[in-house]
């Protein structure tokens, strides 16, 4: 099988920190990930003043909107993050959840898209991402097959590159909800199009597994501490564990081989010792 492509996920682990999201990237760096990937939000086209104005105790203040702008970067900082990833050599990206934000991303010329699951029904979101003709990940969460078949349409439409990725949306997910067999049930429905899972479950075993049923990307979301605040830390994996994880990811790549029945180099040492016909 072809490498799978494996992705760290800092989405708002950085606690709109700019060293703790450099901290992450060297993580990533260093444990083998292919690429970050970020989000990128406009607040104010996001969410309805209601929802901003909910009471909301954060280290920045007491409503949703304090909370949730405490976590957004700004331009220096993106500007910060792209300077430093060209520096260590690593491709970052983001998914953009409103129209200006894919606006705002486009100065950086990443060579990725992403879709957020909880914006996979925002059609005409969708129609600008595949406007751009970048490769982009569309992640599957919380979403019905129709609505999948609808933004596979707009992606095909202006022949945009897509990869689908499987999703459970829970922040953690449970191992029972998994349901990682939609892996290869999605490749039968779409075979014109890779799948691969973003995993938002607690441990690595189900991101392997999803290897062995064919994924060829995998996105985790990294952190430097799963106690540390936020909504997506439980979810998440410590730098170690992503060393682990991305050896895990390779060596299950070198045993799934090709499919091919053959007698090894290895095994015909043994065979010429151990192999008995009925000859005698």
């Amino acid at each position: 099988m072809s490498k799978v492509f494996i992705v760290c996920e800092l989405g708002i682990n950085h606690n709109g920190n700019i060293n703790i999201a450099k901290q992450l990237i060297a993580g990533a760096k260093s444990a083998g990930c292919d690429a970050v990937k970020f989000q990128k939000r406009t607040i104010e086209l996001c969410y309805s003043q209601d929802e901003l104005n909910k009471y909301r105790e954060s280290p920045w203040g007491v409503t949703n909107r304090t909370q949730k702008q405490g976590l957004e970067f700004i331009t220096e900082n993106y500007d910060e993050i792209d300077k430093y990833c060209k520096e260590i050599n690593v491709d970052w990206f983001a998914s953009a959840w409103d129209l200006a934000s894919i606006s705002f991303l486009k100065k950086y010329n990443c060579k990725y898209n992403k879709v957020a699951s909880a914006r996979l029904g925002h059609e005409a979101l969708l129609t600008e991402i595949a406007k751009e003709g970048k490769y982009t990940f569309i992640a599957t969460g919380m979403s019905t097959l129709d609505e999948i078949r609808r933004a596979v349409a707009i992606f095909n439409e202006y022949k945009c590159p897509i990869e689908l990725l499987h999703c459970n949306s829970a922040y953690p997910a449970d191992a029972k909800d998994l349901n990682l067999l939609m892996i290869p049930k999605l490749r039968e429905l779409f075979p014109d199009i890779k799948v691969g899972y973003s995993g938002h479950e607690v441990g690595l075993s189900p991101s392997v597994a999803a290897v062995a049923l064919g994924a060829t990307t995998i996105e985790r979301h990294i952190t430097l501490d799963r106690s540390m605040y936020g909504s997506d830390q439980s979810a998440s994996v410590e730098v170690q564990g992503f060393e682990r994880l991305v050896k895990m990811i390779r060596e299950v790549e070198v045993s799934l081989g090709d499919g091919e029945k053959r007698i090894t180099e290895a095994e015909m040492k043994c065979r010429e010792k151990l192999w008995r016909s009925n000859d005698y």
